[in-house]
């Protein structure tokens, strides 16, 4: 999908040298990339204890399943 983009030229230059990359095109994916994760990762925190968890489990038992 083609999308025309106004960015600022200095802070894709730095983000190609940071990344090494080749190309804006290359350089911008990866930062979205890296901003998707970033994202993900962020849902999980606030997972952090709001999950129960078993105490009683035993995973060696589990393994052998």
């Amino acid at each position: 999908m083609a999308t025309n983009l106004l960015l600022d030229d200095k802070l894709i230059i730095q983000a190609q040298k940071a990344g090494h990359h080749k190309t804006k095109r290359e350089a911008v994916t990866m930062a979205l990339k890296e901003y998707v994760a970033r994202r993900k990762q962020l849902k999980i925190i606030d997972l952090f204890g709001n999950i129960d968890f078993d105490n009683d489990y035993d995973y060696k038992k589990a393994r052998r399943r």
